[in-house]
This record gives structure tokens, C-alpha cells and sequence, in this order.
């Protein structure tokens, strides 16, 4: 009966967050750069937040950082306000009249969730129901709820959020995070990445340093199931982005679980010699993951059409739990992916979110004790220009050519 009043109560409390969350439709908006800019998302996003803006030591790196908006980095760019703007961001779900049951998809360049996302210990059903999208809800502390600016600076940002999670057992999580985010110089991406950047590229980088914290009176363990912190990187796609994803082609089992929604289609997915290739079009729904033992602390992307390498640099545990986080409850709950790649595409009823793309990574299941903390570290680059160069990036980090890359899907 407790379980079942507390339930009553946190159901009530999602509703009446909700009411003093629904976004206002905004009247009119007008930005003197182009859509598509740097300067037309920081224009758009500053009427909806008191937005942060991290800015490299040449003014031509910047990203923008979100309390309100669940501590998203929204997006970035290599140069300046003029220059193109990476992240995908959503306009029409700031004007939405009332707040979706299911997700809020603003968008964002890294955004943070906690997993896992199905399974016997998912956080994105309720206990007892269906493992379909009629009953999936994203917990509102990562959906719509807005998150406390600690600190920031012109390099580092530093924000928090404290929050209850109920798990498909009927557990109850007492949960805090800690996010703190900064800017990098090429002197840290030469010592992250081991490459040299040419004066023909331009580039602009950031780190996410994640932490979740135990406060509540139990231990997280195999019994109750336990979190993880999981970055999802949201970028616009292009018709000639592919994501690469290097794995240990010396390592045993199966390199890639690729049905989490119905199989990829093979002209979609590729494997070549230790990298995984996937069309990231924004035309045809799909999700893949990597176990640890086959996952690196690397993936990436490269769209051709707009010329821009993408890399993902993250911790990565290969003796680690990681959790299954696949719609169903048949399988082991505690074996599951390291790495995850999406791309968007219609749904059965012809309607789509995006179009987008991510490039996904989570952390090791939180088996933590009563204020233990564990943290995961997630960093992204974008490099542009010179083609030459960016080809020596991609071999250099993913170890393959643009030109590999570009022949995967011709």
C-alpha cells in the first residue's frame, strides 16, 4: 500500500512539474545570422535561457551550456558566430503548447541520461507494464526539469540536479549528479587525441565530466539494480555522414548488437577490418551497441557534404558491468553495450522526431554504496577544412582514411 501511495504521489508530482513547465510559444524570433549558425542557436537559445557560452582562448571556439535545459551542451562551433553549428537542436519543442508523456526532444549537442533504458531494472518504465513506447517515459529529471548552475567561467561550467528514480522492480533511487563541463585548447587535444592541429583546420572540442552519487539509505546492487550515466551526442545528418565506430577485431563473441529497433539493414551497416561503418542519414530508424570487450574508448563520424570530422573520446571499462539496456526482460539485465550509435528515420506512422544522429557512451552499472560516487568522462571534437588534414586526424584517432569512409556505402 506504501509502494502504491508513493506511486500516486510521484505521479502527481511529474503532473504538476509538468503545469509549471510547459513551454510558452514564442510569438516571433529573428536573428541577423543565417539558420544553420553558431549565432542563430545562441540568438534562439537566449530567449529561452539564461544560457552559458564557454569560449576557446580565439574567440572562434564557443559552445553553449543549458541550466534550464537538463545541463545540454546545446551545441558548439569552430568559428565563431558565424561558423556552422554542430548540434542538433529541435526548435519546434520549445513552442510545443504542453510537454510530451514520453520525451522532451530539444536536443543537444551532449546531453546526459541515466540508464538503463530496458530491461528488469529499466528507470524508463513503470513496474508491471509493457516494454513498448505506449508506457516508455523519460525520468523527468533528464526530460524537461531544469538543473542548478554550481559555477562557471569563460573555460568551465559546473551544474547539479538531485532526484528520486523509481526502476521497473519498483525501487526507488535517491540519485545526485554532478555535471561539469569545459572548453579545450589545442594543447589539451594534442595530449587527448595525440595529433597536431594544422593552422587549415579548424576546430573547437569540450569535455563532460559526469558523476552520480548514492544518497540513498541502501546500497545499489544486483538485487535492486543500479544506474549508469549515459552521454548522448546529437549532431544533424547529412546524406553522406557515416559514423565510425573502431572495435577489437581480436576479441571473441559478437562485435555488434544491431536490432534494438528491428535489424539495420546490411547496404546500412558495415564491418571492415576493426571499424564499424553506419549510415547516418537521418532516413531509416536504427540503433546499434558494442559490448566492452569488443568496444573502444573511441567513435566518431565524417559528413562529407559539409566536410566535418567528428570524434567521441570516453571512458571505457572492458571489465566492467554494463547493463542490457534492450526493451524486453529475457535477457541477462547486467551484459550489455559500452558503445551505441543511432540514426533517425521515420517511424510506422510516417512521423520523425528529427532528422538526427548520435553517438552514444555509458558508463559501468553504479553498484555504489550509501555516498559513493562514480563518475564517466565523455569529451567531443569537431575538426573542418582542409581535407588533407582532416584525413590525418581520422587516421591518426579512428584509423581509417576519409577516403575508406566515403567508399563504405558507394
Amino acid at each position: 500500500m506504501k509502494a502504491l501511495t508513493f506511486l500516486f504521489i510521484l505521479s502527481a508530482s511529474v503532473v504538476l512539474n509538468s503545469c509549471k513547465n510547459t513551454p510558452q510559444k514564442n510569438q516571433s524570433f529573428e536573428s541577423q545570422y543565417p539558420k544553420g549558425t553558431f549565432g542563430y542557436d545562441l540568438d534562439f537559445l537566449k530567449q529561452k535561457d539564461s544560457v552559458v557560452v564557454l569560449n576557446s582562448k580565439d574567440g572562434n571556439g564557443q559552445i553553449i551550456v543549458s541550466p534550464k535545459y537538463q545541463a545540454k551542451v546545446f551545441t558548439s562551433t569552430a568559428d565563431g558566430a558565424n561558423g556552422k553549428s554542430f548540434g542538433w537542436i529541435n526548435y519546434k519543442t520549445f513552442d510545443q503548447r504542453s510537454l510530451d508523456p514520453h520525451m522532451n526532444a530539444y536536443g543537444g549537442e551532449d546531453r546526459l541520461w541515466l540508464g538503463p533504458e530496458g530491461g528488469p531494472f529499466s528507470i524508463f518504465f513503470r513496474p508491471r507494464t509493457k516494454m513498448v513506447f505506449d508506457y516508455w517515459h523519460t525520468p523527468t529529471a533528464f526530460d524537461f526539469e531544469s538543473w542548478k548552475l554550481t559555477a562557471s567561467s569563460d573555460k568551465k561550467a559546473s551544474l547539479s540536479k538531485s532526484t528520486r528514480i523509481l526502476n521497473y522492480l519498483g525501487v526507488i533511487f535517491n540519485v545526485a549528479i554532478v555535471r561539469d563541463i569545459e572548453i579545450l585548447e589545442p594543447g589539451d587535444v594534442k595530449k587527448m587525441l595525440g595529433i597536431d592541429l594544422d593552422s587549415k583546420v579548424k576546430s573547437v572540442a569540450f569535455s563532460t565530466t559526469n558523476t552520480i552519487i548514492n544518497t540513498s539509505p541502501f546500497a545499489w546492487s544486483q538485487q535492486t539494480g543500479a544506474p549508469c550515466l549515459w552521454n548522448l551526442d546529437m549532431f544533424s545528418p547529412s546524406a553522406k555522414t557515416i559514423i565510425v565506430v573502431p572495435y577489437n577485431k581480436n576479441d571473441t563473441g559478437k562485435v555488434a548488437t544491431t536490432d534494438y529497433f528491428g535489424q539495420i539493414p546490411p547496404d546500412r551497416v558495415k564491418f571492415n577490418n576493426g571499424i564499424l561503418l553506419f549510415k547516418a542519414d537521418g532516413k531509416s530508424r536504427g540503433k546499434l551497441g558494442m559490448p566492452p570487450n569488443r568496444a573502444k574508448t573511441m567513435a566518431g563520424s565524417y559528413d562529407a557534404q559539409n566536410n566535418v570530422l567528428t570524434i567521441a573520446l570516453f571512458d571505457m571499462d572492458p571489465k566492467a558491468t554494463y547493463l542490457n539496456q534492450e526493451w524486453r526482460t529475457d535477457k541477462p539485465p547486467f551484459t550489455g553495450d559500452a558503445v551505441n550509435a543511432y540514426n533517425d528515420g521515420p517511424l510506422a506512422n510516417g512521423t520523425q522526431m528529427g532528422p538526427f544522429y548520435e553517438i552514444e557512451s555509458v558508463s559501468p552499472a553504479a553498484f555504489l554504496r550509501p555516498n559513493e560516487a562514480l563518475t564517466h568522462k565523455h569529451s567531443v571534437f569537431h575538426f573542418t577544412g582542409d581535407k588533407t588534414e582532416l584525413n590525418q586526424i581520422a587516421l591518426k584517432t579512428l584509423g581509417i582514411s576519409l577516403q575508406d569512409i566515403q567508399a563504405a556505402f558507394k
